[in-house]
């Protein structure tokens, strides 16, 4: 895709681009008529002793600079509308562009690069449509009209602006040929900054519980330092290219106080064309002052929007097939038919012919150590990572081709690790159904055994929490994630060891709760406990992504080694019964 996602944006603001162009062009006129009329003023006026001539010109002078004053105003307040317009708008098509990749491209991306693309790069490229409209277009015009005045005024003199200008143009480009791959470094840098930061923050409790305080500034220190290190073999080469710039320039213009010393002192030119030179090769000085400037911001966006295109041009790994099925009511089957997956191109398989089949209203648990597979598996379910080989069914149709709002329609999920958002506990629970009513509301609430510690803050539902739910413990947290799912009222409902923090006469409750309330909804249970599966009417025993047991309970203990040690280990040889 390259750059070519800019093309809209282009489409869409040329013509306050234009306007923006128009003014510019009428500002840089008046810029470079003003110092052949003070040479007039000079030779013809001053020299003369006409203060007629000088007024009237001298008046015309005020007058052109009050427009190009009036022009600069309207052109400012264009460019800046097209530019702060422009970044808004790729924000937000960048943002939507993020919510549509799939969770793969998410992780070969990285949230942290994700954020700086959104923020640094995008402001990277609206600073250059900001100065684009203010200085890129008006130094070429500046430069080259001011060259151009000079051959008017004096050909042979106009030979040192024409010599000095190409001279100049070679060392632009050197700065370009080396600056790019640094500022292109400089923004990968601020991504392990970012990185580091939100890691920081996102796990700030944990640093603080273990003390690790001069691990994480080390951290910090070490990509701070990165940061730095290549900013400033950026500045460095800034600092020597800027100068050179000028440095040529200013030569020219003793070249041509020189020159036109000699050729006044002859009799050949007039002291007032002289002043005029010297004010245009100030205007060409100041114009490839301000190309340099544009130039090293086009070398920055330029970096920043090759990085925003990579994103524009990712298509989402998960794609739907073509004349998805039309899928309105659900029972709730799911089946999943040798099925294989693994993470990216990591040569391990994640899960391994993988057979069951769950009828509706039924009850699946899953349970297995660390690492078997247990929330890989259920992640495939709502087609966030899609099987390598086999397939997997809802209701007799492949979820591969089903709409993506179809599938997740019907599913509700309380992932194993809780993210509640910025808001009210009512807003987070209205998450799954924002039309729902404060009753429906209060009836998941109880269910999830949530009402009554909900109820003993002073704003009740409408208690605010900070973000991520700060405010609450790990098990209230749980809870309002479980009500949240609830209030969707699924076809099937994945439980990824969402009570793990609740104590084990609550879990009971809230099971107890869920059977009552979910006769007719398919639910898939992931847990750690023993007693949070015994009572469903299927458990999966998965081992190293296999399925080493399927079955009821009491077949499980007969039949299963790895599930006989589940249970012996947690509850002791003979046992202990949580039934209902």
């Amino acid at each position: 895709m390259g750059l070519g996602y800019l093309k809209k944006y282009l489409i869409r603001y040329r013509k306050q681009f234009l306007i923006a162009i128009t003014f510019i062009g009428l500002e840089t006129a008046g810029d470079l008529i003003q110092p052949t009329i003070m040479s007039k003023i000079i030779d013809n006026g001053v020299k003369r002793g006409d203060m007629d001539y000088v007024l009237k010109l001298g008046g015309l002078m005020f007058l052109i600079t009050a427009l190009g004053a009036s022009f600069a105003i309207i052109r400012n307040i264009v460019s800046s509308r097209v530019s702060q317009s422009f970044g808004a708008d790729l924000r937000e098509d960048l943002y939507i562009k993020i919510q549509n990749l799939s969770l793969e491209n998410i992780d070969e991306f990285q949230d942290a690069s994700l954020i700086t693309r959104l923020t640094n790069d995008v402001n990277q490229m609206q600073n250059f449509a900001h100065g684009s409209m203010r200085i890129f277009v008006k130094a070429p015009i500046l430069g080259i009209g001011a060259v151009i005045m000079a051959f008017i005024l004096n050909p042979k003199v106009a030979l040192i602006p024409l010599i000095i200008v190409p001279i100049v143009g070679v060392i632009i480009s050197l700065n370009l040929k080396i600056s790019y791959p640094i500022f292109t470094r400089i923004q990968r840098a601020l991504d392990k900054v970012n990185g580091v930061m939100r890691e920081y923050l996102a796990g700030i409790r944990v640093v603080k519980a273990f003390n690790r305080f001069d691990y994480e500034k080390g951290r910090f220190r070490k990509v701070n330092e990165g940061l730095k290190d290549i900013t400033l073999k950026g500045m460095r080469v800034i600092a020597v290219f800027n100068p050179t710039v000028a440095l040529t320039v200013n030569i020219g213009i003793v070249l041509v106080l020189w020159l036109g010393g000699i050729r006044v002192n002859t009799g050949n030119m007039e002291v007032g064309k002289i002043m005029a030179f010297v004010n245009y090769m100030t205007q060409v000085l100041h114009s490839l002052v301000l190309m340099t400037r544009i130039l090293n911001m086009l070398i920055r966006a330029k970096a920043s929007s090759e990085r925003i295109g990579e994103v524009f041009a990712t298509e989402p790994s998960m794609i739907v097939k073509e004349n998805p099925i039309e899928f309105d009511e659900g029972k709730g089957q799911v089946e999943f038919e040798s099925v294989y997956f693994k993470y990216g191109n990591n040569g391990r398989w994640v899960l391994e012919d993988i057979n069951f089949t769950i009828n509706p209203g039924e009850t699946l648990a899953i349970i297995g150590s660390t690492g078997s597979g247990k929330s890989s598996l259920v992640k495939l379910i709502p087609r966030f990572y899609d099987v390598v080989e086999g397939s997997i069914k809802i209701d007799n149709v492949d979820v591969r081709h089903m709409k993506f709002d179809d599938l997740r329609e019907k599913i509700s999920i309380v992932p194993q690790k809780v993210l509640l958002f910025t808001g009210t506990i009512k807003d987070n629970i209205k998450w799954g159904d924002k039309d729902a009513t404060d009753e429906d509301v209060e009836e998941v609430a109880k269910i999830a055994e949530a009402h009554d510690f909900i109820t003993t803050f002073n704003e009740g539902y409408n208690t605010y929490l900070g973000q991520g739910g700060v405010n609450l413990s790990g098990g209230q947290k749980q809870r309002i994630s479980i009500a949240r799912a609830l209030i969707k009222k699924p076809s099937i409902l994945i439980l990824d060891d969402s009570t793990s923090a609740v104590d084990l006469i609550t879990e009971r409750k809230i099971r107890n709760k869920l059977k009552a309330y979910l006769k007719s909804t398919t639910t898939i249970l992931i847990a750690q406990r023993i007693t949070s599966v015994m009572d469903a009417d299927k458990i999966l025993v998965l081992d190293k992504g296999k399925i080493v047991g399927q079955g009821k309970h009491e077949e499980l203990m007969e039949s299963c080694q790895v599930y006989r040690d589940i249970y012996i280990s947690q509850l002791g040889k003979e046992g202990v019964s949580f039934g209902s």
